[in-house]
């Protein structure tokens, strides 16, 4: 497509915007004058918030984890009035995303090389390929060859699902007993993500000892890979690893960040992204950065507000600036930084099922650094039983002057909010 500095009215399709970051963009695509078509299942865990459904120029409610009927129903519109781009509203959808955005002959990820950014193990493979490091990792289906993988990987390792977000099912093992116990709990679970039961298909991958971070950014047409800020991910007790928060920027050393950068711009190129916004989580370990997973997107867990804060930098408008080949100072992509640093709590359930109340929540509304907040689960209601993103009760964003600053607002926020 070719590049204007203009910002233009356009017509653009957003595919099933379940994370914050696909929620923020529908959002940010009306305030900048576009008219946005949601294509959603619009049920379960995939239901439109309030504040989507009102952005929205109208919704296409489809199954979207049906390609073909996607696609059928994304072209029947496409006809009548034509989209000028599509885009992924959360990491499950890149792929089909990508697939629509080629049948409709509209710029988008390679639909050859999409698997890179969406299939760990094909992501592993081609990293590795580049001569980058990886963790050692090998591929299960079954009991047999989970035991397989073990040997290969050794232990301590991570089981994770090959095509899972937001740490599903992700958990460390430290023997074959802990490996396969983590295992059936992925086959045996009955509850669906974005509509579908889990895949059995696993990675089996060495463990990385050391602190993990996420590294956001952007390509443009041109091929330049830009991140915007390293931020500190901080998680939950192992063998779990829920994430409890994000801290924005990481303090890191220059050098480190520089090693970090050049690194995480070769592990772009490698998977393939062309263009738009990536979301890089990866460890430091003592011989330098390894990959834990990137996605070709937003990133969710409201990172790109985060990002704004501390950067000035709307992610959502660089995806919708890239999708439509308009410049980016064109798109309102930059602005003023407005804090020094800022973080993300997001508070455990600790196993509970349930709660009565939040104790610290009001004394914490009123905390003046703290700019957001949201309660996930009413009291009384059920929690799902699992040690991933889906038990978490809710959030609350706050800036700070420092990094440090945020590490103990991050820390004294948690000390604060109790359930009981």
């Amino acid at each position: 497509m070719p590049h204007t500095d203009a910002l233009r009215p356009a017509r653009v399709l957003v595919v099933e915007p379940a994370s914050s970051g696909g929620a923020t963009l529908i959002g940010v695509a009306a305030e900048m004058g576009l008219r946005v078509v949601v294509a959603t299942a619009d049920s379960g865990d995939r239901r439109l918030s309030d504040a989507v459904r009102a952005a929205a120029d109208s919704v296409l409610t489809v199954e979207t984890n049906d390609q073909a009927a996607l696609e059928a129903a994304v072209l029947e519109l496409h006809r009548a009035e034509p989209f000028e781009a599509v885009l992924p509203g959360s990491d499950i959808y890149v792929t089909a995303t990508a697939r629509v955005a080629a049948a409709l002959d509209l710029p988008g990820l390679p639909v050859a090389t999409v698997d890179r950014v969406r299939d760990k193990s094909v992501m592993r493979a081609a990293v590795a390929e580049a001569g980058l490091r990886t963790p050692r990792f090998a591929q299960a289906t079954t009991d047999a060859e989970l035991r397989a993988a073990a040997e290969r990987v050794g232990f301590p390792c991570v089981l994770k699902p090959v095509a899972c977000s937001g740490s599903i099912h992700v958990s460390r093992a430290d023997d074959l007993d802990q490996l396969t116990a983590a295992f059936q709990r992925l086959v045996t679970d009955p509850e669906p993500d974005m509509g579908k039961l889990h895949e059995h298909r696993v990675l089996v991958e060495e463990y990385v000892q050391g602190p993990e971070f996420s590294a956001d950014g952007y390509v443009l047409e041109s091929g330049e890979v830009t991140v915007v800020a390293l931020s500190r991910t901080l998680l939950g007790p192992e063998p779990d690893f829920v994430e409890l928060g994000h801290l924005t920027p990481a303090l890191v050393d220059d050098a480190t960040l520089k090693n970090v950068e050049a690194y995480v711009g070769d592990v772009v190129r490698a998977v393939g992204i062309t263009s738009g916004p990536f979301h890089c989580e990866l460890r430091l370990s003592a011989d330098g950065p390894v990959l834990i997973e990137i996605g070709a997107r937003l990133p969710g867990d409201r990172i790109v507000e985060l990002l704004r804060l501390v950067t000035g930098v709307s992610l959502p408008r660089v995806a919708v600036a890239t999708a439509l080949g308009v410049g980016l100072e064109a798109a309102g992509a930059f602005a003023r930084p407005q804090a020094g640093s800022a973080g993300i709590r997001f508070f455990s359930a600790a196993g509970r099922s349930s709660y009565r109340e939040l104790t610290g929540w009001p004394e914490l509304e009123a905390l003046p650094d703290v700019t957001e907040t949201a309660v996930y689960f009413a009291p009384g209601e059920t929690i799902p039983g699992v040690e991933d993103c889906r038990s978490r009760l809710g959030h609350a964003l706050f800036t700070a002057d420092s990094p440090q600053g945020a590490l103990d607002r991050w820390q004294a926020l948690g000390d604060l909010v109790v359930p009981a």
